[in-house]
């Protein structure tokens, strides 16, 4: 195990040596319930979830398949929103809020890695990660800074100009992180970050989130690894749409 993973798996919040920066809740669940109608019956994926997420947690969410854990991220995410409860973001309630809110919540507070990285795969490396910049600002970036967050996560030169396709796993995941965090959000999300990479480069991404944790990120992460989850500071377990 990796230095950050080792800190990561023995500390706790409040214990001596801990991260002093944390104390303020960015994320707040308070008894929060998705129900999907069905004609056969409705479908519960959450039910009654309560939790809170401090500014500058490393938070992983395990759970079996159907538990209910990418619905969990999906409403932490702003993607959907609960039927019934409360579910705060950086203090606003995301059910009081209409839907250009919720596209510009998503876009300025939170960033987004995915298991499928889903990069756009005719831009090259530079425009994926310029792309979130466009879409505040309404214009190309002039201020140099997907160049450095490309170099922040370990690409630089030619690599930048290449598009997705020519780029391995591991590389246009690197790519993903620097897109999310393109517009210095608040919370970094990654569903299943090293799904769809091999054991090596898996580390190489964990050791990167580990980084951007270690720097002040937070980072909710979904997984269903055990050794990828020994690098949050806690671990959340949901079953059947409840906290274990």
């Amino acid at each position: 195990m990796n230095r950050q993973a080792s800190q990561a798996r023995s500390w706790h919040p409040g214990t001596p040596g801990g991260n002093n920066r944390m104390g303020t809740p960015v994320i707040e669940l308070e008894e929060v319930r998705k129900v999907y109608p069905r004609l056969a019956g409705d479908v519960v994926a959450l039910n009654g979830v309560s939790f809170a997420i401090e500014e500058g947690e490393f938070v992983a969410i395990m759970g079996a398949s159907g538990s209910g854990k990418s619905t969990l991220l999906n409403q932490i995410g702003c993607l959907d929103v609960p039927t019934s409860g409360r579910l705060l973001i950086d203090g606003r309630d995301i059910r009081n809020m209409s839907d250009f809110d919720l596209t510009n919540l998503r876009r300025d507070a939170i960033g987004f890695i995915f298991q499928k990285f889903n990069l756009i795969p005719l831009l090259t490396a530079y425009e994926n990660v310029e792309l979130p910049l466009i879409m505040k600002k309404g214009q190309r970036d002039v201020s140099g800074r997907p160049i450095d967050l490309l170099r922040q996560v370990g690409l630089e030169g030619e690599m930048i100009t290449h598009t997705p396709p020519e780029l391995s796993g591991g590389q246009q995941q690197r790519v993903a992180i620097a897109r999310a965090l393109a517009n210095d959000p608040k919370i970094l999300l990654a569903d299943e970050p090293t799904g769809n990479l091999d054991s090596k480069t898996g580390t190489q991404i964990m050791d990167l989130l580990a980084n951007l944790h270690e720097e002040g990120r937070t980072i909710v992460m979904v997984t269903h690894d055990r050794k990828t989850a020994a690098y949050a500071d806690r671990v959340i377990t949901i079953s059947d749409g409840r906290i274990a």
